[in-house]
């Protein structure tokens, strides 16, 4: 009996050590993984001593598990490190190839001196001086449809890019108080050197599964309206609005159309013009038609070097205008959408340059003219009052265009416009410039006319209001209903008495 419970206390005791002895090991590998390194790790492992009663076995395995677990996480953040090579992901155009190649032959020649432990500074310094101008003179004669390709380039900063890169500190703000959130429209306040900001743009995405997400930059009209929803509470709390548009386009799909597009862009036109505080308008790549308008009513409108803006683009022009898309090179031509042709016609008010090679390939660089530019134009409009900035708003987009206005005897403008050119002409008293003496005493009449006319209204406005319509002739179809029984009830009065009638369109009389 005796000897059975000294058997079965030995074993306890054994068990009891064998716990004590693991939890041993797993202590050392703690202390020995947080203990500082030297800088030959095999060396130091073996100038540390041990806790006492360790076994040197135990004390191996730990060191070679520290080892282990450090070469794991070395592989794991070299991941996350600096991009020392370009990617082989990257889009690279077709007049962009001769550069690429000419880095990667320099690239190749540091790092075999490099091996070789020879010398080659000064011969690097000349490739890449030599790569440096050819890259120049490449980007400074680049055509309108390489521009347009440099545009949509995919690796170009996107919104989000250059808001968090700008920002000191952004909050995105979501949904457009109907129950829905377009991600293709990005909302949120930053702040910028103390200043708060108003931000919204377009955003496209990165991979598929992003643009796919994005709806490839193209809102749909919640997006509008959401746009619109953060551009009211920047006027109601006085924070000057920050736009970027990057789309080619509102999105003209099915759905789209049935909730209301070309509303939701016509309400963001008419409500921008009655907002009191600073507009600026940035186009960071492409700015296409109406979806680009929605929100780029601006008081200054700036555009990237390489951006582009336009009615239409150049593959529907063609389309439309030659019925090939094949014609999209010579579209792009014709409607003179980069930045010096939209300076050129006062559609932009400054161009930001962008670092050598495109924003694409130096985005960092990007960054800080595009804040600098931001802050030096709203600082123009940062003492102004509402009225005065509405009104400079509204001026902005009234002197767009340029037309002229006269009376052309037989429709042969040409020679009308010739003729104009070659007199001398005449001034009024207000200093218009007029063909001739008859014309110039015409316009102050007009002009008499127009502020007599002022003058007798002063006080009398409902005079000249429209009458209200009773409620019931608001409801759709009503007045067509009206008009068509109104016109069978005159077609039946002309067919009963023999008369011919002439139809209200004008068009060719109907003999009854």
């Amino acid at each position: 009996m005796i000897n059975l419970q000294r058997i079965a206390g030995d074993k306890a005791t054994s068990s009891t050590r064998q716990r004590h002895q693991n939890k041993r090991c797993s202590v050392v590998a703690t202390v020995f993984s947080k203990w500082p390194r030297g800088k030959d790790d095999a060396d130091s492992e073996q100038s540390i001593p041990g806790p006492p009663d360790t076994p040197r076995k135990i004390m191996q395995d730990s060191r070679e598990m520290i080892r282990e677990g450090r070469e794991w996480l070395g592989t794991i953040l070299s991941r996350f490190g600096p991009i020392k090579e370009r990617a082989q992901t990257v889009t690279v155009l077709d007049f962009e190839k001769p550069l690429i190649e000419l880095d990667k032959r320099i690239q190749e020649v540091r790092k075999v001196a490099s091996d070789a432990s020879v010398d080659v500074t000064p011969q690097i310094a000349e490739l890449e001086n030599r790569a440096r101008q050819l890259r120049k003179e490449t980007y400074s004669r680049l055509t309108p449809t390489q521009r347009l390709q440099v545009a949509r380039h995919p690796n170009r900063p996107t919104c989000l890019d250059i808001i968090l890169n700008i920002t000191d500190k952004f909050v995105e703000l979501h949904g457009d108080r109907a129950g829905l959130d377009d991600p293709a429209i990005v909302c949120g306040i930053g702040s910028i050197e103390g200043t708060s900001f108003m931000f919204i743009g377009q955003q496209k995405g990165r991979n598929t599964k992003e643009n796919i997400r994005r709806n490839f930059g193209m809102p749909q009209p919640n997006g509008y309206r959401k746009a619109m929803r953060f551009m009211r509470h920047a006027n109601k709390f006085g924070l000057p609005i920050v736009t970027l548009v990057d789309t080619p386009g509102a999105y003209a799909g099915k759905t789209a159309e049935e909730l209301g597009q070309g509303e939701a862009i016509a309400y963001n036109l008419r409500e921008m013009f009655g907002l009191r505080v600073p507009i600026l308008s940035l186009v960071i790549g492409e700015g296409g038609s109406g979806g680009a308008l929605a929100i780029g009513c601006a008081n200054k409108n700036l555009i990237l070097e390489n951006s582009v803006y336009y009615v239409a683009s150049p593959e529907a022009c063609a389309a439309i205008l030659w019925k090939n898309r094949g014609a999209a090179g010579q579209a792009t031509e014709a409607l003179r959408i980069t930045a010096p042709e939209l300076l050129k016609f006062g559609i932009m008010d400054e161009i930001i340059p962008e670092p050598l090679g495109g924003s694409h390939a130096d985005p960092t660089s990007a960054f800080p003219m595009i804040k600098e530019s931001l802050i030096r134009n709203f600082e123009h409009y940062r003492n102004m009052t509402g009225e005065e900035i509405q009104l400079d708003r509204y001026a902005k987009f009234r002197k767009l265009g340029q037309f002229q206005e006269f009376v052309v005897r037989g429709g042969d403008w040409k020679t009308a416009v010739a003729e104009r050119a070659a007199v001398v002409g005449a001034r009024t008293k207000a200093g218009a410039w007029a063909a001739s003496e008859a014309e110039a005493k015409l316009i102050e009449q007009m002009v008499d006319g127009d502020e007599k006319w002022e003058k007798l209204m002063e006080g009398r406005e409902e005079w000249v209001n429209r009458p209200v319509q009773p409620p019931g002739l608001n409801r759709s179809g009503v007045m067509e209903m009206a008009v068509s029984m109104v016109e069978m009830r005159r077609h039946k009065q002309a067919s009963a008495s023999g008369v011919t009638q002439v139809p209200s369109n004008n068009k060719t009389p109907i003999s009854v």
